[in-house]
């Protein structure tokens, strides 16, 4: 197959512009305002009945997530291993899909009588988009050339920030303007959002689906039971990772500080209701203002990678972080949590999308196991957020602060820094400059 064909390319992006809707409207904007001002007690409190456990709203939130995340990370390399070996790359990223947007669609019937019910369709929702994921990302180095992965990453990324936008601005219609699409009920304009995400992921993965190429089959004599030889597969990857060196680095200082970026982008709007308890309407604009901004981003960043190399653009990125978390730590008013959020915004997908592309130049050459190597990729990031979310909600539950565990988020960002500073530049070692691994 032809790589950096236009029309695969586009294909491609558009499962970001499918995907990021759950991203925009269910993790980061209207779903966490409506859980927010939906998860209480009958008197009003923050303290919720969950499974017989009285539990801080905003810390089930964060557990749930991780929880979550955990599933997915023990799903996630069977699944892509069987999908190497048998050729069904593409099915499984269906089915992952549709879990993700059918359970978006039944949070329509979140409600105070349905929150236990609810809150584990989010959590399934969370491992429906995680586990496509995994599946997306690993065509890139099928589609593309290696010249082309920082600026093909940022596009899907902006695809979806873009895709994101168009769909919470005609949500956000609706909450505001509820009497023009005559709704009366203040609730059902959010619930009939979560809805909308899941037609819209469903109907623009079809574009994906339809134009990006059969995956390859592994070649090998496949006899016994797919789960075991693909398991023997996920072994032969892992042995292959110890031998890039650059590669395991890399991959622990992801580990680190994906830990730190991807909880703020899961509590962040938790953080401005519950301890900043600004209006519902002025977080889901600052959330569409994120992702204007991060579309921006995202390209400035691959621009970055261009003139330092992928490390130290990757390096600005963290500690830009740092300077986030020290800020949101003392932020008060309500016009310093929007200056954070446009930097948030700023940095988010530009280092999400340079991750990406950084991990599939250092992935060797030429191989054809490209979903399982993802899987060890996107299985360190759901362990990162597991154990992100998890540091956040508890050191809130022992200390009775978010802002303590912001705290805890910027020795997190700290340590990433520290782990990227020993990996020489992408740019550097990847074409013969330096020690000429990756």
């Amino acid at each position: 197959m032809k790589k950096n064909n236009p029309l695969i390319i586009n294909a491609w992006c558009m499962y970001d512009w499918a995907n990021s809707v759950h991203a925009l409207v269910i993790v980061a904007s209207i779903f966490p305002v409506y859980f927010s001002a939906t998860a209480l007690s009958a008197s009003g409190t923050l303290e919720i009945n969950f499974f017989g456990y009285e539990i801080k709203s905003s810390i089930l939130f964060s557990y749930t997530v991780s929880i979550s995340f955990l599933i997915t990370a023990a799903l996630i390399p069977l699944c892509t291993a069987i999908a190497d070996f048998t050729g069904r790359k593409k099915r499984f990223m269906k089915f992952f899909c549709y879990t993700g947007a059918v359970s978006c669609m039944l949070l329509f019937f979140f409600t105070k009588e349905t929150l236990t019910s609810s809150i584990l369709i989010f959590g399934l929702s969370l491992i429906g988009w995680s586990g496509s994921i995994v599946f997306y990302d690993s065509y890139l180095p099928e589609i593309a050339t290696e010249d082309n992965f920082d600026r093909y990453s940022a596009r899907g990324f902006s695809m979806g920030y873009l895709g994101s936008v168009l769909l919470l601005l005609f949500n956000l219609s609706m909450i505001l303007f509820p009497a023009f699409y005559g709704i009366t009920d203040k609730g059902t304009p959010a619930r009939i959002s979560f809805f909308t995400v899941g037609v819209w992921w469903i109907l623009f993965a079809q574009i994906p689906f339809r134009y990006l190429p059969a995956p390859v089959k592994n070649g090998k004599q496949r006899k016994g039971n797919w789960v075991f030889n693909g398991f023997r597969e996920l072994k032969k990857v892992y042995i292959e990772l110890q031998e890039q060196p650059y590669l395991a680095k890399f991959l622990s200082a992801f580990f680190i500080y994906t830990m730190g970026l991807r909880t703020v982008m899961y509590i962040a709007t938790i953080f401005g209701a519950t301890e900043l308890k600004l209006p519902s309407q002025s977080l889901i604009i600052t959330v569409l203002l994120i992702q204007l901004v991060g579309i921006v981003g995202s390209f400035a960043f691959a621009w970055l990678s261009g003139k330092l190399g992928n490390i130290h653009a990757l390096m600005i990125g963290v500690a830009i972080w740092i300077g986030i978390c020290t800020g949101a730590y003392y932020t008060t008013e309500a016009m310093e949590f929007y200056v954070l959020a446009c930097t948030v915004g700023m940095v988010m997908g530009g280092i999400q999308s340079l991750s990406r592309a950084t991990y599939s130049k250092l992935i060797p050459e030429n191989t054809k196991d490209t979903a399982s190597y993802f899987s060890f990729y996107d299985v360190t990031e759901k362990l990162a957020i597991v154990v992100g979310t998890f540091i956040y909600g508890m050191v809130e539950q022992l200390t009775g602060s978010m802002r303590n565990s912001i705290l805890a988020l910027l020795v997190i960002f700290i340590l990433g820094l520290i782990l990227l500073y020993r990996i020489p530049s992408q740019k550097v070692y990847r074409y013969g400059l330096g020690d000429g691994e990756g």
